[in-house]
């Protein structure tokens, strides 16, 4: 597996990820309708950096990095992760989670937090435990959910500072 800086070519292959995620309607609150232009735009052009998880040549994975706010906030990060459906369960998140890591500390970051973690994405909110976050706050029924109707959403932070 290569972490590699996403670039136009590689985010073309993301897309179809990309597109996936955001039509189902169960992690992230992002416009279903985006196209893949708007796309680029939101996870790769606001953001500070954005990478891709590539194997065998294939985008497997992405993450983007980006402050959480801005003046006396602007020490914590934040950052989104999407898996190809397929890549599930093999270590993918995991590894972006540690490189995106690495990269907040790189860029100065102290801490990083996520801001609506979907509580019934079970998988990934256990993941994010694993790998040191901590949820220090709940949003109740802040997510519509597409199966489910409405859901929480967590907080979770962490102090990448050691």
């Amino acid at each position: 597996m290569i972490i590699a800086p996403m670039n136009q070519t590689l985010f073309s292959q993301f897309w179809p990820i990309f597109s996936e995620i955001i039509q189902a309607e169960e992690t992230y609150a992002f416009d279903p309708n985006l196209n893949e232009s708007q796309a680029f735009e939101l996870w790769c052009t606001l953001p500070i950096e954005t990478y891709a998880l590539v194997e065998d040549s294939v985008v497997l994975g992405s993450y983007y990095i980006k402050a959480n706010a801005s003046g006396p906030g602007a020490h914590v990060c934040n950052c989104g992760y999407m898996v190809a459906s397929a890549a599930r369960g093999k270590g993918v998140a995991k590894a972006l989670c540690q490189h995106s890591k690495q990269r907040a500390l790189a860029l100065n970051f102290k801490a990083m937090q996520f801001n609506a973690v979907v509580s019934s994405n079970t998988v990934a909110v256990a993941l994010w435990q694993k790998l040191g976050f901590e949820v220090v706050g709940r949003v109740p029924k802040a997510y519509r959910h597409k199966q489910l109707g409405f859901v929480d959403t967590l907080v979770m932070y962490q102090w990448l500072e050691v």
